[in-house]
């Protein structure tokens, strides 16, 4: 199957797991993760009408999507990878959405930059629902005292949570935590789902999916 033929096949599952799910049609956001992926393998994607994609690395994301955007300038960018503070005021200046606040010398850092850049992004928190020593993400148990300090302090709009369970787990669980969390928080933005399992995500209230293989293919 070709880029577009992919796309639209998640797009059709996504469309059918919202039915299942009695949620409102196009309630959820695909992000179409292009990290890896050249700028020629991106651009079919656009063609299509896709517009919101995720990278992990901004220095990755440096290279290609300048060119991209001034190609078609609606494109939204999320950053979707662990950020390092150096990294702080190159991910403001060309991202849309960060959805790897994690720490707070990550979000010190972002909230500084937005305001020397004049910038407004939309932020997400990154919670480690399994708890993964490896893994980037706020504690659930401290995710709530978190997004006080990002959105007191630091005077930062946080719309939502975004997680990634373990590979090795069923997601359902961890997908119910982090809408719990929440809700507990006061935000309705979700991000969690992946290609292998962005259905059950949706399932469980997800607002954006982060798909990628399913759409360009293996890495």
């Amino acid at each position: 199957m070709e880029v577009q033929e992919r796309l639209n096949d998640v797009l059709s599952r996504i469309r059918t797991s919202e039915k299942a799910a009695k949620r409102p049609g196009h309630a959820v956001t695909l992000v179409a993760v292009s990290k890896t992926f050249d700028a020629d393998a991106i651009r079919p994607a656009i063609a299509a009408g896709q517009r919101v994609f995720g990278e992990n690395r901004v220095q990755e994301a440096e290279r290609k999507w300048p060119a991209l955007r001034l190609e078609t300038p609606d494109v939204e960018l999320h950053l979707i990878g662990p950020l390092q503070s150096n990294k702080a005021a190159d991910a403001v200046a060309l991202f849309d959405v960060i959805e790897t606040i994690d720490r707070e010398k990550i979000a010190r850092a972002v909230s500084a930059e937005m305001k020397r850049q004049g910038r407004s992004l939309r932020l997400y928190v990154q919670v480690n629902t399994g708890l993964e020593p490896q893994k980037a993400g706020v504690a659930p148990e401290d995710t709530a005292a978190f997004v006080e300090l990002c959105r007191g302090e630091l005077a930062m709009e946080i719309e939502g949570l975004m997680c990634i369970p373990p590979v090795d787990e069923n997601p359902g669980p961890h997908f119910a935590l982090l809408a719990k969390l929440a809700a507990e928080c006061g935000l309705d933005k979700l991000s969690m789902g992946m290609s292998g399992d962005f259905e059950t995500a949706i399932a469980f209230g997800a607002t954006s999916v982060r798909v990628g293989s399913a759409i360009f293919g293996a890495r």
